[in-house]
């Protein structure tokens, strides 16, 4: 999954780079190769499971966080985009042969790198992104069952669609919608409470919708 994910930018990154050498708008002025925003985020997790031994599934909480990227223009229409957050969520394995269970919360940090084609003309700018984000998993409490619990990092791909609306030539509002791919494997030991130690495939995709304002430099 990695090289597919991996082969499949350096392909997009070349693609790029040629479009940029050919654009001359950057020459005349026409427009600018950077972009801040902050965005407030709806985190909806969209989590299924397979856990070993005692079945059930998950539940993951949503989150509501700020957000803050950083856009580089390669030309006029395409772009890479440099997407920072954090997440807490709440994590329950439901359903299982032992009840529901607390397992407390994690901490998500998904960097993540789209690449965007951006369509110029007017005041409204859409465009649509696709890329790859890499999970790390901390600041993990283990709940009042567990003993410990480890959550695997992820590699995943991760789709993008927004619109711009300019206020000014600087000042824009945004919207946002991103379609993120995130895969873990979870190690919950769970020996004192449940004499044993649990592996799961967790699966959290989350959809993130975003709204904020940014700026052009």
């Amino acid at each position: 999954m990695k090289k597919v994910v991996f082969s499949f930018l350096l392909v997009l990154a070349i693609s790029f780079t040629v479009s940029a050498q050919e654009d001359e708008g950057n020459k005349n002025g026409d427009y600018s190769k950077w972009q801040i925003q902050l965005r407030g985020l709806v985190i909806t997790p969209d989590e299924s499971a397979t856990i070993e031994a005692i079945g059930g599934d998950v539940d993951i909480s949503s989150a509501f966080v700020p957000e803050l990227d950083f856009t580089y223009f390669f030309s006029e229409n395409w772009a890479a985009e440099l997407i920072l957050a954090t997440s807490n969520h709440d994590v329950k394995a439901i359903g299982t042969a032992a009840g529901d269970i607390d397992l407390g919360d994690v901490w998500l940090l998904p960097p993540t790198l789209t690449f965007q084609y951006h369509f110029t003309g007017g005041a409204l700018k859409p465009y649509l992104g696709v890329g790859v984000n890499y999970t790390i998993f901390y600041g993990i409490d283990e709940g009042p069952v567990a003993d410990d619990i480890d959550y695997d990092s992820s590699i995943g791909l991760a789709f993008q669609g927004g619109l711009d609306f300019d206020l000014n030539n600087d000042w824009f509002l945004n919207v946002d919608i991103k379609k993120i791919f995130i895969n873990t494997d979870a190690t919950i030991n769970a020996t004192t409470a449940l004499g044993a130690t649990v592996g799961a495939d967790v699966d959290i995709n989350p959809l993130v919708i975003g709204f904020g304002i940014g700026r052009r430099f």
